[in-house]
């Protein structure tokens, strides 16, 4: 109990009053009926809008596309996971032997979730400017990393495929595997009639994501884009 309240407060700047969601916050389904999934929910939305607020005040001159760009790229289950393994979750993580056993203290599906479920304890704990300050803390690092708007691999093939007058990009989940809590999928990306790449992920959109991004290394090196004529 002690080490897990000292720990809350080394990461999140914030002395916990009641451990209870806390704790939860912590717990994998695989423990019992008390787990972080309703915290994860709410944490979701605590993220996403001190993300958002954090980023119309950092860059005042950008439209709402590259902001929505800027901001798909951070909050992405696989930052989230990192982030929480930056600040030690694995270690406090709290998993029913077979999960365990399967290796879901390292699952970024889960790490992503419980770092969520988190700021969710946070937020019904300590209000929203602790939250706020938490998440930019957290992801200070990372705000900056790119100085111009990333682009989603997704969006990134479809532009190139209507640049070259292809038909758009279809994705396909062509295997699923692994235990309920640490699911692995396998997509395939695809242009028609033209090339495809098959990669994975711990999600659907992680696997479709990997997918789009090695199709487009491999269609931009074999075919570069048109270049628009100047009349």
């Amino acid at each position: 109990m002690t080490d897990l309240a000292s720990w809350i407060g080394r990461t999140f700047d914030h002395a916990p009053g009641d451990l209870a969601d806390w704790e939860r916050a912590l717990t994998h389904a695989s423990r019992g009926d008390t787990h972080y999934e309703r915290l994860e929910f709410l944490g979701d939305r605590v993220l996403g809008l001190s993300m958002a607020e954090w980023l119309y005040e950092t860059f005042p001159e950008e439209p709402e596309g590259a902001l929505s760009k800027r901001f798909n790229a951070l909050v992405t289950g696989a930052v989230c996971a990192d982030i929480a393994r930056d600040i030690g979750v694995p270690a406090h993580l709290r998993l029913g032997k077979q999960a365990r056993d399967d290796g879901a203290s390292d699952s970024d599906n889960i790490l992503g979730d419980v770092l969520e479920a988190l700021l969710g304890a946070l937020y019904r704990e300590a209000g929203l400017d602790p939250a706020r300050a938490a998440v930019r803390r957290l992801w200070e690092g990372r705000l900056h990393a790119e100085s111009a708007a990333p682009q989603h691999p997704k969006s990134a093939l479809q532009e190139w495929a209507a640049a070259n007058n292809r038909k758009p990009p279809v994705y396909e989940v062509v295997d699923r595997s692994g235990p309920g809590h640490a699911p692995r999928f396998t997509v395939k990306a695809a242009i028609p009639k033209l090339a495809e790449s098959t990669a994975e992920g711990g999600s659907k959109q992680e696997a479709e994501t990997a997918a789009a991004e090695m199709l487009l290394r491999e269609v931009s090196f074999a075919v570069p884009a048109k270049k628009s004529r100047r009349g």
